[in-house]
């Protein structure tokens, strides 16, 4: 199957403005049921770790119920490093497509994310790494893999961060 290159960019294009916007059921409606959804850290050696399930990470979510539950945490303001809730511009650059197989679809781009709450912007940077698949005439995201390459993070980070 051939993937629009349009498409696929709309695709992350939508994302990023749902979590602008603060739209977390449609923002969540963007993962398939068995997402992973992934932040390595970066180990003393200056790499990133490899194995989020004896490695310490940033962010991970074995599947969509992990991100549910976070944005359940953050619309019942229930999560005291979301509130309030920051203000945030996240920019897509440098889409990418790796490869494609069957209904799928590997995609690499840059991010840029500022973020803004209690009189101070903070900004994030990395690559994401996206697995997308089509799923009832939609992609949707069943991989995603986030390299911050930040070396310095002052709070607790969330998904609207990245």
């Amino acid at each position: 199957m051939s993937f629009d290159y349009r498409t696929v960019c709309d695709v992350l294009y939508r994302e990023a403005r749902l979590l602008d916007d603060r739209q977390w059921d449609e923002w969540l409606a963007c993962y398939t049921g068995d997402v992973t959804y992934w932040m390595p850290a970066w180990d003393d050696d200056d790499q990133i770790t490899d194995d989020p399930e004896r490695q310490i990470s940033l962010m991970y979510y074995r599947d969509r119920g992990g991100l549910e539950d976070r944005v359940f945490r953050i619309k019942t303001e229930r999560s005291g490093a979301s509130t309030p809730e920051p203000r945030t511009s996240h920019h897509v650059a440098n889409v990418e497509v790796l490869a494609e197989r069957g209904d799928e679809l590997d995609v690499r781009y840059n991010f840029h994310t500022l973020s803004h709450r209690y009189k101070v912007t903070d900004q994030f940077f990395g690559t994401m790494f996206v697995t997308l698949r089509k799923v009832d005439g939609q992609l949707l995201i069943s991989s995603k893999k986030i390299v911050l390459k930040n070396d310095y993070i002052r709070q607790v980070l969330d998904v609207y961060h990245v």
